[in-house]
């Protein structure tokens, strides 16, 4: 557990909305992670290693040009649209709960993001997690904060996509979702990146090449809704509220909480030095209904959209 007598929590440069729009894609090529684009393509290995490799060396070449190709007409001709909203806020723990409130006085509770925690067997020395746990409690008056930002790099994806189908071209229709996937992601990257040395302003300092980002070696995190971390999917609706995201972004969220266009990322910012990630695992029937309470949720509903994380047969009714 974090011991928070002797932390004072960063105070974000700037609490409210920031947004981006017609972000710079030149600016975003420097943060792309190769691997999954490879990953994506059924080719597996480490980049740049897997350049050199004797199965898949030439193959990942040969793709690799050609998505270096199609990135430079993407740049130059502008075929896709990067946007973004970023947004800080004081927050406080309460148990399993973040308390986002509306302004420094911290009178009014503006929104609640419900988290869950690990029901893990554990040396006692470990503790089962939660996100909450990362946030200052509101019993020990910790004046602390939490972020939360969308990203998306596919406004006008589906009309060059298009262009591709209707050209009969598969292979470049594919070629341009794998890209965008990675511009999202590089979207996501950079501005992690400029939350901790401008926005929030908590590593000023850090200098950290793309290797070091890739493997996070940076202070915090940002975990999104539907990840191991915050299993729920249903979790993004209370995101999109805060950070008005379709009117700001143009993202927009199905029914079934998926991302429109699906090169779109969103999620929290967590700055203490001690925030991780983790995996909340499986989840036992007394969590699941007490969080179904606190969302004030039908257990049925919950159930729904935790249903891989359930340690129980929800079926198994009594």
């Amino acid at each position: 557990r974090i011991k928070w007598s002797n932390y004072k929590p960063p105070i974000p440069k700037k609490l409210g909305l920031t947004v981006f729009r017609n972000y710079k894609l030149k600016e975003l090529v420097d943060y792309f992670d190769w691997k999954p684009f490879f990953s994506a393509w059924q080719l597996y290995g480490n980049y740049p290693q897997i350049l050199n490799d004797k199965k898949v060396g030439v193959a990942a070449k040969d793709l690799l040009q050609d998505a270096r190709d199609m990135i430079t007409k993407i740049v130059k001709e502008g075929w896709i649209t990067a946007n973004a909203v970023i947004s800080f806020w004081p927050a406080n723990s309460n148990k399993d709960d973040i308390e986002i409130y509306k302004d420094e006085s911290r009178k009014e509770v503006y929104s609640v993001l419900y988290t869950l925690r690990q029901q893990m067997s554990k040396a006692s020395s470990r503790a089962n997690l939660a996100l909450s746990d990362f946030i200052g409690p509101k019993d020990k008056k910790i004046r602390d904060y939490i972020g939360a930002f969308a990203v998306t790099a596919g406004i006008d994806m589906e009309k060059k996509s298009s262009e591709f189908k209707k050209n009969n071209d598969d292979y470049g229709s594919i070629m341009l979702s794998a890209i965008c996937d990675r511009f999202a992601e590089a979207f996501a990257e950079r501005l992690h990146e400029r939350v901790r040395k401008e926005f929030w302003g908590y590593a000023e300092d850090e200098k950290l090449n793309s290797q070091d980002l890739i493997s996070e070696q940076y202070q915090g995190i940002r975990p999104a809704p539907g990840y191991p971390a915050c299993p729920d999917h249903s979790e993004k609706s209370s995101l999109f509220q805060l950070l008005d995201v379709e009117k700001n972004t143009g993202i927009k969220l199905t029914e079934n909480f998926a991302m429109w266009p699906a090169a779109s990322i969103c999620g929290y910012y967590f700055s203490h030095p001690k925030s991780s990630y983790f995996g909340v695992g499986k989840l036992n029937k007394d969590q699941v209904s007490d969080y179904a309470t606190r969302k004030q949720k039908s257990l049925k509903y919950v159930e729904r959209w935790l249903q891989p994380n359930l340690n129980y047969d929800p079926k198994a009714r009594g």
